[in-house]
C-alpha cells in the first residue's frame, strides 16, 4: 500500500465509523450499495457479474477506483449463482440461463403447496433446526439431494461435496478482495457478517410469506415457538461471521416485518420479540448492526428507539427519511434515503437538489451516510450516480480542517438485567453444532493421545459442516 493510498483508507474509515457511531466526520461519508450497476459501469452483462464472481469483484474495485467512495460492499452482487448451480439449489432464476443475461437474478418462492416447510412439521424444525434443514429442508430445495429414506445416489453425494468446495472457495476469496480494495482503491469494505430475522428466515426460505400468513391465524404459538428456537442460531451465524476488529456493522436484512406484510399486533407479538434478544446480545459483544430496511417501517420507528443508543445503523428504503430522522435521529446513525426511481430516470440536477435537502435536514449535525434508499441494480444511470456521489463530496463537508475528525469515545456498556439472551433456556441443539463431540466421543475407540487436541480439530471441522447449511438457508 503506497503512503497517500494508506493515509486515503485510513481517512474513509475513520470518516465511515465516526459516522455510524452517531458522530460528526470531516465529511458525510458515501457508501454506495451497487449490485448490477458495477455490471453497467465495467462493460460487463448481468450473467458475467453475477455468474463469475471473479469479474464482480474487478468491476467493484473498478468502480471504487473510480468514483470517490468511502466505503461499498465487497460484492453486492451476493449470490454467486456459480455456487448455487454447484449445490443444485432450484429457487434461483439465473441471468443467461433461466433470464435474460442482463437481467439480475431472481428468487422463485414456491406455491403454498410446494411450500419447503409444510404446515405439520413445525415441532421438527423446534426440536433441532440444523437437522430439520439438513433432512428436510435441503432435499425440498436441492434437485440432487434425496430425502431420508431414498436412495443415495451419486450425484446426491456430488451436491455436497461441490456445493461445500464451491463455498469455501467462494468465502476464501474475500480476504484478497477486501485487501485489494483497501490498497489499490483506498476503499473500506462496508459491511461483515450476516444476519436476518427468524421471522423473515420462515417468511422467506420455509413457510413462504403466504403459508406462514396462514400459520399467523391456524398456529401462532407453534410459529412462535420457531422464532425462539431459531435465535441462538441466529445469533451464532452473525457473530461468527462478523468482523473480528468490530469497525464495520453486521449485514441485517429487513423483509417482512414492515407494512404491509404484517400487522402491527403480529409485529409485537412474533418479529420484534424474537428479534430484539439479537441485536441487544450482538451490541453486547460490541457489534454494531445495519438495520437495511427494505420497505416502509415508519409505524415502528418509535419501537426501534427500545434498542441502545448507537447499536443499530437504520437504512432507509421507503421509510420516511425526514421523519426517521426526527425519531431516530438522536440515538442512530441514518443511511440512505436517496430514491432508486431518482437516480435511475431524474436528472443530474434533481439528484443534486434531492441531495441537498438531506443533507441539510439529516446529515446537518453528523450521523448521516449517503447511499440510494435500496440496492442500485443496472437501471441506475451513471451520470447519477456520479452526480450524487460529486455533490455530496462538495456540499456535505462539516470541517476544512486537515486533521481528521477525533476517535468518538467507546461506549460504556452495563448489561441490564434481561439483556439479549439473558433468562432463556439452553437450546436442545447447540448453535454451530452439527455432531456434539459428547456424541461422537461414544463412537470412538479409546483415545490414547491428546483427548483434547481429537476434541479441538473435530469441533472446528464439525462447525464448518454447520455453516454451510446454514449459510445456504441465509447466503444463497
Amino acid at each position: 500500500m503506497t503512503t497517500d493510498t494508506e493515509q486515503l483508507y485510513a481517512e474513509r474509515l475513520r470518516r465511515y465509523t465516526t459516522a455510524m457511531r452517531n458522530g460528526k466526520p470531516d465529511k458525510i461519508p458515501i457508501r454506495p450499495f451497487v449490485a448490477e450497476f458495477i455490471a453497467t459501469y465495467a462493460g460487463y452483462t448481468c450473467q458475467e457479474v453475477t455468474h463469475d464472481f471473479q469479474k464482480a469483484f474487478e468491476a467493484t474495485r473498478k468502480c471504487a477506483a473510480d468514483f470517490d467512495w468511502d466505503a461499498t460492499v465487497a460484492n453486492m452482487v451476493w449470490v454467486w449463482t456459480g455456487l448455487t448451480q454447484a449445490i443444485g439449489l432450484k429457487y434461483y432464476a439465473v441471468p443467461g440461463i433461466d433470464l435474460d443475461v442482463n437481467v439480475g437474478f431472481q428468487y422463485i418462492e414456491p406455491s403454498e403447496e410446494e411450500a419447503f416447510m409444510r404446515p405439520d412439521e413445525y415441532d421438527q424444525l423446534i426440536d433441532d433446526p440444523t437437522e430439520f434443514l439438513y433432512n428436510v429442508w435441503l432435499p425440498r430445495v436441492v434437485n440432487e439431494v434425496q430425502p431420508l429414506g431414498k436412495p443415495v445416489t451419486y450425484r446426491h453425494n456430488l451436491s455436497f461435496v461441490r456445493g461445500g468446495m464451491t463455498m469455501m472457495k467462494y468465502f476464501g476469496a474475500f480476504p484478497e478482495q477486501i485487501e485489494r480494495m483497501r490498497t489499490e482503491c483506498g476503499t473500506v469494505s462496508a459491511l461483515a457478517g450476516i444476519l436476518k430475522a427468524p421471522f423473515d428466515i420462515l417468511s422467506d426460505k420455509l413457510r413462504g410469506f403466504i403459508g406462514l400468513t396462514m400459520d399467523m391465524f391456524q398456529q401462532p404459538d407453534k410459529v412462535l415457538a420457531a422464532c425462539e428456537a431459531l435465535i441462538p442460531h441466529l445469533l451464532h451465524v452473525a457473530l461468527t461471521t462478523a468482523d473480528p476488529n468490530k469497525q464495520v456493522p453486521i449485514g441485517f436484512w429487513m423483509h417482512r416485518g414492515c407494512v404491509p406484510f404484517v400487522t402491527p399486533e403480529q409485529f409485537h407479538s412474533h418479529y420484534w420479540p424474537t428479534l430484539k434478544p439479537i441485536i441487544e446480545e450482538l451490541w453486547s459483544h460490541g457489534h454494531q448492526v445495519l438495520f437495511y430496511a427494505e420497505g416502509d417501517w415508519g409505524p415502528h420507528l418509535d419501537t426501534f428507539r427500545e434498542l441502545p443508543d448507537g447499536s443499530i445503523i437504520f437504512h432507509l428504503d421507503r421509510t420516511d427519511i425526514f421523519e426517521a430522522h426526527r425519531k431516530l435521529g438522536d440515538k442512530f446513525c441514518l443511511s440512505g434515503g436517496i430514491p432508486n426511481h431518482l437516480l435511475s430516470f431524474g436528472t443530474p440536477d434533481e439528484v443534486r437538489a434531492y441531495c441537498k435537502k438531506v443533507i441539510d435536514t439529516v446529515g446537518r449535525d453528523g450521523g448521516y451516510i449517503m447511499d440510494a434508499s435500496a440496492i442500485m441494480q443496472n437501471d441506475t444511470k451513471v451520470e447519477n450516480l456520479r452526480a450524487m456521489t460529486e455533490f455530496t463530496r462538495e456540499y456535505g463537508v462539516y470541517s476544512q480542517s486537515a486533521s481528521p475528525a477525533p476517535e468518538p469515545e467507546p461506549a460504556v456498556f452495563e448489561r441490564p438485567d434481561g439483556f439479549g439472551l439473558d433468562g432463556r433456556p439452553q437450546p436442545r441443539a447447540k448453535p454451530g453444532v452439527c455432531t456434539p463431540w459428547e456424541e461422537r466421543r461414544q463412537e470412538m475407540p479409546p483415545i490414547q493421545g491428546d483427548e483434547d487436541l481429537v476434541r479441538r480439530v473435530w469441533e472446528e471441522n464439525d462447525a464448518l459442516a454447520n455453516m454451510y447449511i446454514w449459510q445456504c438457508l441465509l447466503s444463497f
